[in-house]
């Protein structure tokens, strides 16, 4: 059996990957800092501890990501954009469209039944809409972003926040703390902004089920409930959706050294 590994250096974290036999035997996860070249080996080293695994069993390790080409000890280097393609339909094989909301950039990603990329739109102009964006408006209500998944349940009168740059927004919100309003309808206005525009990228390559949510802030259940009322379905997320992508250029290292097409 043969152990690969994908490595995704995105804009906040390192994620790795290990698959072997089509299943996931070993991950890691953690924050990126200046230096990517040793953020991607911590994050194989990692990956490799919970595994049990070690370095020499590894056949082929495969760089995705922004930060992809500083996974100087992997064969292959490629885009995210066709990881998290592959990788929502590894955990999810009728996936149509990939939803991906990460740290600073946010992507609508239409995938055909192979898992192939058939269309995409992305915004990565500004961080408006991404986990970046929920960090610094949870701080601004006096919340850790991980406090704030469920808390806009019970919302009575959402406000609504209409800017869509990271500052004026964390302005908006500070100006509603200051006037009392509750932070479950300041959160439920933050959630319905985000979701209006991760739609507009949506049905710029089609809109049809089924739908899987990557990303970190696909972990934050206000917005996963935000989106399927907006949708009118339900929407897949796994407990595996933050390796989406690391799970997709593992995929893509299988491929190639099995002498398929990727």
């Amino acid at each position: 059996m043969t152990l690969v590994a994908g490595v995704d250096i995105g804009s906040t974290t390192a994620k790795c990957a290990l698959l072997e036999a089509g299943e996931v035997v070993g991950k890691s996860l953690a924050p990126v800092g200046v230096e990517l070249v040793k953020d991607a080996e911590r994050a194989l080293e990692q990956a490799l501890a919970e595994a049990g695994r070690e370095r020499r069993e590894v056949a082929v390790v495969t760089g995705t990501g922004y930060g992809r080409f500083k996974v100087k000890f992997g064969q292959f280097a490629v885009t995210e954009i066709g990881c998290h393609a592959k990788g929502a339909h590894y955990l999810f094989p009728a996936t149509h469209l990939v939803l991906d909301i990460g740290g600073q950039d946010t992507k609508a990603i239409k995938v055909d039944a192979q898992g192939e990329v058939v269309d995409f739109a992305m915004n990565d102009k500004c961080a408006a809409g991404t986990g970046r964006f929920l960090d610094v408006c949870a701080a601004a209500l006096g919340y850790d972003v991980s406090e704030i998944g469920t808390l806009s349940q019970g919302a009575r009168r959402p406000v609504k926040v209409t800017n869509t740059c990271t500052v004026f927004a964390e302005s908006e919100v500070t100006s509603y703390v200051a006037r009392g309003k509750d932070p479950r309808d300041i959160l439920a206005g933050l959630y319905a902004g985000i979701v209006s525009r991760s739609l507009s990228l949506m049905q710029r390559v089609g809109v049809e089920p089924e739908v899987t949510f990557t990303g970190g802030v696909s972990k934050n259940e206000g917005m996963v409930r935000t989106l399927e009322q907006r949708l009118g379905f339900k929407v897949n997320v796994s407990p595996l959706s933050q390796y989406v992508g690391a799970i997709g250029a593992a995929l893509y290292g299988l491929e190639r050294t099995e002498g398929t097409s990727a």
